[in-house]
């Protein structure tokens, strides 16, 4: 065991650094689309062109198959698991599979008054290969994956385990995979999952930021409560995960 800053202030900088770029770049991207009333970009038109030519049966059942994992119970069991991994306690496991569910729950209405506002109508629904409803942009199941992944990828780095870089690569393909469906099977734009992935990442940012600096130290995930652990000067035990603490390494 060594000790180590998983999310330190720096870090926490960092982070909450990128969420910020996320959100400049989603806001954007929105306002370009609701300037043009939803009309599709050049590239949408484009991806949707080329998904059309390269649709064999195979692809098609496995590019299914993967896109019905981005949406029903499957994210939020993926979510509770997180919250397992992450916790060093029962208290804190509980607190983290918690705190998982409502990013992803608040995430999810945010998004939907999002749909609202901009209001913008799928492709052409000769052009779906799977069940699709509401408004496109930005695209549900992407927002939906990417945020899943993104908490699965915290807690996998806040307990590092052995193997965490071939996990991580695996849940992040994963996250990102079932945005790619999307476009693929035509039932989304390729700029509304590239705006689900720009929500999921300042979302994801704002809620592990707002963690960070506010959650007691005692159900951070991570945090290093064992009964006789040395104590800081402010007389709490050294906190791991979100603050300081130990890295296990293999």
């Amino acid at each position: 065991m060594a000790a180590a800053h998983l999310v330190s202030p720096r870090r926490t900088a960092a982070v909450a650094g990128l969420g910020v770029c996320a959100w400049a770049a989603f806001a954007a991207l929105t306002l370009i689309v609701a300037s043009r009333h939803g009309a599709p970009l050049p590239p949408d038109r484009a991806l949707l062109t080329w998904s059309l030519g390269h649709r064999p049966p195979v692809a098609v059942a496995a590019a299914r198959g993967l896109t019905g994992t981005g949406t029903g119970a499957v994210p939020y069991a993926l979510v509770i698991a997180a919250g397992l991994i992450a916790g060093r306690t029962a208290r804190q496991r509980r607190a983290a599979a918690l705190m998982g569910l409502l990013c992803l729950g608040l995430g999810q209405a945010v998004r939907y008054g999002v749909m609202d506002l901009v209001g913008r109508v799928r492709p052409p629904y000769e052009d779906w290969e799977a069940a699709a409803s509401g408004w496109s942009y930005p695209s549900g199941h992407t927002t939906t994956s990417a945020l899943t992944a993104g908490l699965l990828i915290t807690a996998l780095w806040l307990r590092a385990p052995c193997g965490r870089g071939a996990l991580t690569l695996l849940v992040g393909c994963w996250g990102a995979g079932v945005g790619l469906t999307r476009i693929f099977l035509g039932a989304h734009w390729f700029t509304d999952v590239l705006g689900g992935w720009l929500f999921a990442a300042g979302w994801l940012a704002l809620f592990l930021t707002a963690a960070a600096r506010w959650l007691p130290a005692d159900i951070r995930p991570g945090a290093d409560v064992r009964p006789g652990a040395p104590e800081s000067d402010s007389g709490r035990a050294p906190q791991s995960g979100f603050g300081k603490g130990t890295l296990e390494r293999c």
